[in-house]
């Protein structure tokens, strides 16, 4: 396992708020009550660790395949529908949506390789991930990937309630490969695929996801 960049600052400025926290309270604030302090420390140390396992990567062994679309993220598969996608294709599309708990691995991956066909950033609201509309009104991007067979399948990243910053490491014109990072959302949300209507979906509302490992549909193409 290792830790993503995108923590490098949150977690260093973690560490050293709550050092001199406890420092602080060590020798002036409860500098006659160890117990105090002990406790401080055991809750600082909590903190610093769920901070740092939000970051983490874990080894995987990540999951190939042309005509399989596989999870971008880790979380809990919470909409299996089809539905109209108003933005790009603006026809009917079959979605599915993963929810990140803040527990979960936050790396978003490609889900397909292909070529960046259409890549847009909309800053917005940060309404909860399983809003009806936090989809259409809250901080999101959307990025569409053109298979080498040329079926186009849809990302999008939202924002949730507790997610305030959306990452992104792509842009139109870009070759991607499946399983590779193509974003990061920090500390929880959702990210909606958009797929053909004919694609057969692998997944169950409820399903835990692994990204870059569990495969969500199978592509007819």
């Amino acid at each position: 396992m290792r830790l993503h960049r995108e923590g490098n600052t949150i977690m260093l400025t973690t560490g050293l708020v709550l050092l001199a926290l406890n420092l602080l309270a060590y020798f002036y604030l409860f500098s006659d009550n160890p117990t105090a302090t002990t406790l401080l420390g055991i809750v600082s140390l909590v903190l610093f660790i769920l901070v740092v396992q939000f970051f983490r990567i874990p080894n995987r062994l990540l999951t190939t395949g042309d005509a399989q679309v596989i999870a971008p993220a880790d979380g809990k598969v919470v909409v299996i529908e089809e539905t109209t996608e108003g933005e790009y294709f603006k026809d009917r599309r079959r979605q599915v949506s993963i929810f990140m708990s803040p527990l979960n691995v936050h790396v978003n991956r490609n889900p397909v390789s292909g070529i960046v066909r259409y890549f847009k950033y909309f800053p917005g609201k940060y309404l909860v991930a399983w809003h009806p509309k936090s989809s259409t009104e809250n901080e999101r991007t959307t990025v569409v990937i053109e298979t080498p067979n040329g079926v186009k399948v849809l990302l999008r990243q939202i924002a949730g309630a507790v997610a305030r910053r959306i990452i992104w490491y792509v842009k139109e014109g870009q070759p991607v490969k499946q399983g590779d990072e193509f974003g990061f959302i920090k500390f929880g949300s959702r990210v909606d695929v958009f797929l053909p209507l004919d694609a057969e979906i692998k997944v169950k509302i409820g399903d835990v996801t692994k990204g870059g490992v569990t495969v969500i549909a199978e592509l007819v193409k």
